[in-house]
């Protein structure tokens, strides 16, 4: 699939992060963006909207991101349920990233994330649907 017509979901709780993200997609020609502060939020627009991606937060109240992606993954239907993932975290200890890889996610980035990382996760992601 071609990023510049990827349905993305940004789940982060921080705005100034939040718009950072979203200006960095657009960047990269990515338009249609849904923005959302917290797993719950995005959960509640699943179904509907149906994203290609999910980029997510790891910590977050009330669902953090790691909620959010064992939720999706659960789902009934296979479609969503397989949805790939990509974490965005200023926590890159071995603790959380230990807990957040074998929910089986796309991609783990560092926050703040570079345009170029961004990009090649997001094809690498995207390069099988």
């Amino acid at each position: 699939m071609d990023i510049k017509r990827a349905r993305i979901f940004v789940v982060e709780d921080e705005k100034i992060m939040s718009t950072y993200i979203l200006g960095s997609l657009r960047r990269l020609g990515i338009l249609d963006l849904y923005a959302f502060e917290n797993g719950a939020a995005a959960i509640k627009e699943l179904s509907k909207l149906k994203p290609d991606l999910i980029l997510t937060d790891v910590h977050m109240e009330p669902m953090s991101g790691i909620e959010l992606v064992r939720e999706v993954r659960k789902g009934a239907d296979s479609q969503l349920s397989n949805t790939p993932v990509i974490f965005l975290s200023a926590d890159s200890s071995a603790s959380t990233v230990g807990e957040a890889l074998p929910l089986g996610v796309a991609g783990y980035i560092v926050k703040p994330p570079s345009l170029n990382a961004l990009a090649s996760k997001i094809e690498q992601a995207l390069k099988d649907t």
